[in-house]
C-alpha cells in the first residue's frame, strides 16, 4: 500500500510528465476525426466484484471527459462505438441497463452544448425508446457549431456497407437508372455518399481500448487509409496521458496514404 507522501510524490511526477507531453504535441499534427472503440468496460466491472451494469455505467461518464481531452487539441469529430449490432444479442439482462445508460448518455452530452450529435448504426434494430433519443438528440444539435460526436450505437460495418448498397440502389432506380446502367457507372464516391458519416472526413485515427488489437467491424470503410493506436488499458481506466500518447503516436507517423 503506498503511504500519503509517496502517493504525492508519484502524482507530482505524473502531472510534470503529462504537461510535458502535452507541451510537445504540434497544432498542426492533430487528427481531425478520431474513431475509438470503447472497449473492456464488462472486464473493469468484474476484476472489482461489481455487475456488469457498474461498468458499463463508468465506462458511460469516461466518454464525455474523453470529447472534452480532442476539444482541448483541436479535433473535429469524434466516432465512439457505444453498441455494435452483435452486442444487441447478448442476454436481456445486460442489454436493457446498458441501453438505459446509452440512452441517458446520449441525452447528457445533446445538453451539454457546443456538441452536435449524430447517429450512426441501423436505428431499426433498436428498440424504439433508444432510437427517438438518438434522433431527437440529432434534431436538438443539428445547428451546434462545434465538436462532431458520431455516437454508433447498433452499429456494425457489413451492415453499414450494406444499408449504403440498398440506399444507392433506391435513390438511382428511383430516378429510372437501370441495373446495367447502375453497374457502368458506380464507383467508390457513390458508396461513400451513402455511407451513415457521409461528408465527414475519414477518421485519420481509430483508437482501441483493454488490449484487443482488430477492429471488429467498425468502420471499415473509412478506416482504410487510418492510423491504429490500441491500448492495454480498459476504457473506465483510460487516462488523459494515455489520451495523449495516442495523439503523439499518431503525430509520429509518415502518413502515405497507399503511396
Amino acid at each position: 500500500m503506498r503511504t500519503p507522501g509517496k502517493q504525492r510524490l508519484r502524482d507530482a511526477v505524473y502531472g510534470l510528465y503529462e504537461r510535458r507531453l502535452a507541451r510537445s504535441l504540434s497544432p498542426d499534427r492533430m487528427p481531425r476525426h478520431i474513431g475509438v472503440i470503447i472497449d473492456g468496460n464488462r472486464r473493469w466491472a468484474r476484476a472489482s466484484g461489481d455487475p456488469v451494469s457498474r461498468g458499463h455505467e463508468a465506462g458511460a461518464s469516461k466518454i464525455s471527459e474523453f470529447l472534452d481531452w480532442c476539444d482541448e487539441v483541436g479535433v473535429k469529430v469524434v466516432t465512439v462505438w457505444m453498441l455494435s449490432t452483435d452486442n444487441l444479442t447478448r442476454p436481456a439482462d445486460e442489454l436493457e441497463p446498458l441501453l438505459r445508460i446509452i440512452e441517458q448518455t446520449v441525452e447528457e452530452l445533446a445538453a451539454v452544448g457546443g456538441r452536435r450529435i449524430h447517429p450512426v448504426g441501423a436505428l431499426d434494430l433498436l428498440p424504439s425508446a433508444t432510437a427517438e433519443v438518438l434522433k431527437s438528440a440529432e434534431t436538438a444539435t443539428q445547428h451546434v457549431d462545434g465538436l462532431l460526436v458520431n455516437v454508433a450505437v447498433g452499429y456494425g460495418g457489413r451492415r453499414e456497407l450494406a444499408d449504403a448498397v440498398r440506399s444507392l440502389l433506391l435513390e438511382e432506380a428511383a430516378k429510372g437508372i437501370s441495373i446495367e446502367e447502375l453497374a457502368e457507372r458506380v464507383d467508390v464516391e457513390h458508396i461513400a455518399e451513402h455511407l451513415y458519416t457521409k461528408g465527414q472526413p475519414d477518421p485519420d485515427l481509430v483508437i482501441r481500448t483493454s488490449g484487443e488489437q482488430r477492429l471488429g467491424g467498425f468502420l471499415l470503410w473509412q478506416s482504410a487509409l487510418s492510423e491504429f493506436y490500441f491500448c492495454e488499458a480498459l476504457w473506465p481506466d483510460f487516462r488523459h496521458v494515455d489520451f495523449l500518447r495516442a495523439i503523439r503516436s499518431y503525430a509520429q507517423r509518415e502518413r502515405r496514404f497507399g503511396t
